[in-house]
């Protein structure tokens, strides 16, 4: 089992989660995290940080696609290991829809 991070992380992307992970198993995108499904120790101490519930372990229904997804992106973007903080407007964005076919962005973040 890994852990994932979905499409609720889109343009929130909140990053109390990286600041607890024991592995520095995430990954910095424009604008959203991934999880390394390779690197992950399924600790699961970052799924309840996240206050948008974008984490998620991968035997969740749906979660199949994800795993690849936070795998390929994860081999691109840069690792980061502690909390940055997040866009003004990412409240806004928390429980909008389909944000993966309108928003997401496949350019890295700034890592550390």
């Amino acid at each position: 089992m890994t852990y994932i991070v979905n499409e609720n992380c889109i343009k929130c992307k909140y990053t109390d989660c990286v600041e607890v992970c024991p592995v520095d198993c995430f990954y910095e995108g424009e604008n959203m995290l991934v999880i390394h499904p390779d690197e992950c120790i399924d600790c699961g101490v970052c799924e309840p940080e996240c206050p948008v519930e974008a984490i998620l372990p991968d035997t969740e229904p749906g979660a199949d696609e994800w795993v690849e997804h936070n795998r390929k992106y994860a081999d691109e973007w840069p690792n980061i290991t502690r909390m940055i903080p997040h866009a003004d407007d990412a409240k806004s964005f928390e429980g909008v829809t389909e944000k993966f076919e309108k928003m997401f962005s496949e350019k890295p973040g700034r890592g550390d």
